[in-house]
């Protein structure tokens, strides 16, 4: 199954680089071989179950050996879409 998740690394800095605990969790994420979108409030990743469920763990873990003190992280399953044969509904 493919899943969406995003995630929050604090303290958040508002201007110049990303704070090294944001840069170690997208490292983690972009090791894995998880699809990335890095932004200035928050990362998205997406992947297959097996992949990403698993790298979950090593994001929040770089985070935090690398100094952040909180991570905030949601699942859930990739939207899904209508197939165009039959009306039932497939994986994005």
């Amino acid at each position: 199954m493919r899943l969406n998740a995003e995630f929050t690394t604090e303290p958040f800095i508002g201007e110049g680089e990303p704070p090294e605990h944001a840069r170690a969790a997208l490292r983690a994420a972009e090791e894995a071989g998880l699809s990335v979108d890095f932004g200035p409030l928050g990362t998205g990743v997406s992947g297959e179950d097996d992949a990403l469920l698993p790298a979950l763990g090593r994001i929040v873990s770089a985070a935090f050996a690398h100094g952040a003190t909180r991570v905030t992280l949601q699942v859930e399953p990739a939207e899904q879409v209508p197939s165009s044969e039959d009306g039932r509904r497939s994986g994005a």
